[in-house]
């Protein structure tokens, strides 16, 4: 039996400057909400791959349509009704002046994802507008908190073959600098699938054997053994990619695509019927130069991998009405 896995330090996407994270995680049962602040606006993209997914003010970050900045973006517990808590970001960024000028006013845009955590606890229990507020009220650009924190309060991984064989989820944060450049994400992960080492392909976090370690839900289902309980929306991986780079609009949504590598690195499978898989992408553009594209997606790749595994990792067990689905943290591995 080898060592249990540990959440090493790997940087935060608030290591791009500029950001601020908070998160409010509701004490009535385990849900919330987590907000990335950018007080002085970012070019913004953002790309949906999974076949189920609950998003708010996605379709302005298309190149070509009007807005070119946003000053915060939103992940949420609680499926749907989660969404409300964009007003409540809406508000705290109104009362600062924050938004896109309309006239007389400024109208804060909040492109927001959720993932599915009803299954614990009480589900009429999710984030609110207040939930947001408080989250926004909560933020720092030290390094967030994570694991059973905010978004990643209620999320659970490896559900392929039943909620009682899952274990914890959580939110984690990494970073990457190449030169003067950074790139940091934030990843709530909620996943139908196991989330893996990426580098030595073991599982860290998914669906369990009957002596409690992670079973391989890849070579399970390859070998023949059936899906159960699976529920569409139930699930889902939602996240942040940003640099201090200069993007524009369509390098923004490009950023966001290829960030997606990291989710299929991290996690097996993903980007399922069941998942709702939302990552979006932030450019603050501090930075005047970077070193290209391709190197810039590499590293939005990376840290959107890292984070996954960090969100697992960070996370601890979480034992709920005689149900107890444990972490990482607390498990063998084998």
């Amino acid at each position: 039996m080898s060592a249990k896995p540990t959440a090493r330090p790997a940087g935060a996407i608030t290591d791009v400057a500029g950001l601020a994270v908070g998160h409010f995680t509701d004490t009535r049962r385990p849900t919330g909400c987590s907000v990335v602040l950018v007080p002085d606006g970012a070019i913004a993209g953002v790309d949906v791959r999974g076949a189920a997914p609950g998003t708010r003010e996605t379709d302005l970050l298309a190149p070509g349509n009007l807005v070119e900045r946003v000053h915060a973006v939103l992940l949420t517990g609680g499926s749907a009704f989660g969404l409300d808590a964009a007003g409540g970001v809406m508000r705290w960024l109104e009362q600062r002046g924050m938004g896109l000028p309309v006239g007389p006013v400024r109208v804060p845009l909040v492109p927001a994802a959720v993932l599915f955590d009803l299954m614990v606890g009480d589900p009429s229990v999710r984030p609110d507008a207040e939930a947001g507020y408080q989250a926004c009220q909560a933020a720092s650009s030290a390094a967030p908190a994570e694991g059973n924190v905010g978004a990643g309060a209620g999320a659970l991984v490896g559900k392929v073959f039943g909620l009682s064989r899952a274990m914890k989820g959580g939110i984690g944060t990494a970073s990457v600098r190449v030169g003067d450049v950074t790139v940091g994400a934030l990843v709530a992960c909620n996943a139908l699938g196991d989330v893996v080492d990426p580098d030595t392909h073991r599982v860290l976090a998914g669906a369990r054997a009957d002596d409690g370690a992670p079973m391989d839900t890849r070579r399970a289902l390859l070998a023949g053994q059936a899906p159960q309980g699976l529920l569409a929306g139930n699930h889902t991986t939602i996240g942040v990619v940003a640099t201090d780079a200069v993007l524009d609009k369509p390098q923004a949504m490009r950023l966001a695509q290829v960030a997606h590598d990291g989710l299929a690195r991290a996690i097996n499978p993903v980007h399922t019927a069941y998942d709702g898989d939302t990552l979006f992408a932030l450019a603050t553009g501090r930075v005047p130069s970077h070193p290209g594209l391709l190197v810039l997606g590499a590293m939005a790749a990376e840290a959107t991998a890292r984070a996954t595994v960090r969100a697992v990792l960070a996370a601890r067990s979480l034992e709920l009405s005689g149900q107890r689905w444990p972490a990482a943290h607390d498990t063998p591995v084998t």
